[in-house]
């Protein structure tokens, strides 16, 4: 099988619950192997890890486990992150798949299907997962809440899936982040260990405190509405050179209260392209910009330059 999708979206979950059903907690020892592509990601990998478990007997179970489960006779393989992997290994591991497919079965899961060899692609059934709808990120973000007994006032949950974009597992961890923050004592660590600033050394539970839409968007890293407001305003028409001076100045105080630049493409290009449907010479401009950010490029240049070609383009921001 090979999951693919956006990350956050219950790929990993699914078949780690699969492979429980199939074998309940304790055969699951023996007969799953789950690898991380991404920190194992070479040839040696499937040489050694991935082609030893794959041809390796497989494991008999008791008549207590055939009773309780479906104890199917072979094992699994989930190889996360698979499109981290390099060529090579995705062409060793099409072979191990082909020999020993009667005693195991194989998962890959990954954000980029493009990424995987079509040799690789075409021996597997494809299962694509979509961003998480609005309703039942709601649900499980307010289930999380009550069982957690995490106050919130009006508004955080909506905040918590406008900022995760589709990613229950960025919500949930925003939403863990927040809870700490207003609730040190109650939320300290397996340890004990709580905030310097809660004032309560010995462990105690501190006053707990709501946590606000405002907290949601700082841990995220959203920019203030006023900021992006005061930057869509000095990109209005001005004298020549006007606009560029004005834009570079905003961006340069921007950088140095340390706003990420993509954030900043993101929130002011977003609503634009819902309004104007954008054109694909600004689509171009902009991924150009991206990709010179994703190359270490500085933020203070590439900021400005977007947002003039964008008035360049002859639309109104």
């Amino acid at each position: 099988m090979l999951f693919y999708g956006p990350p956050g979206t219950g790929k990993t979950s699914t078949v780690l619950a699969l492979a429980k059903e199939l074998y309940g907690p304790e055969l699951m020892k023996t007969r799953v192997l789950e690898l991380n592509a991404s920190d194992e990601r070479g040839i040696s990998i499937v040489r050694e890890k991935v082609k030893n478990f794959a041809r390796t007997t497989v494991s008999t179970s008791t008549a207590q486990q055939n009773s309780d489960y479906p104890c199917p006779p072979y094992k699994i393989i989930i190889l996360d992150e698979a499109d981290s992997m390099t060529q090579d290994a995705q062409a060793a591991l099409r072979r191990t798949m082909e020999t020993y497919s009667r005693i195991t079965r194989f998962c890959l899961i990954c954000n980029y299907v493009t990424r995987i060899i079509d040799p690789l692609a075409s021996r597997c059934s494809k299962f694509r997962f979509k961003p998480l709808d609005s309703q039942n990120a709601k649900a499980r973000l307010e289930e999380i809440a009550v069982l957690e007994e995490v106050k919130m006032e009006d508004g955080v949950v909506d905040a918590l899936i406008k900022v995760s974009d589709g990613d229950l597992r960025r919500a949930i961890t925003y939403l863990q982040s927040a809870a700490r923050l207003h609730n040190p004592g109650k939320f300290a660590d397996a340890e004990g260990d709580v905030d310097m600033d809660s004032g309560d050394e010995s462990g105690g539970e501190a006053v707990s405190e709501v946590v606000t839409v405002r907290s949601i968007q700082e841990i995220a890293g959203v920019i203030p509405d006023e900021v992006i407001d005061r930057l869509l305003k000095a990109c209005e028409p001005k004298a020549r050179g006007g606009v560029y001076t004005s834009v570079a100045k905003i961006v340069e105080d921007m950088v140095a209260d340390g706003w990420n630049a993509s954030q900043a493409v993101i929130q002011v290009c977003f609503p634009l392209y819902l309004r104007d449907y954008t054109d694909y010479g600004w689509i171009v401009v902009q991924q150009t910009g991206l990709r010179r950010r994703g190359d270490g490029g500085p933020e203070e240049r590439d900021s400005p330059d977007l947002l003039g070609d964008r008035q360049a383009s002859g639309r109104r921001l």
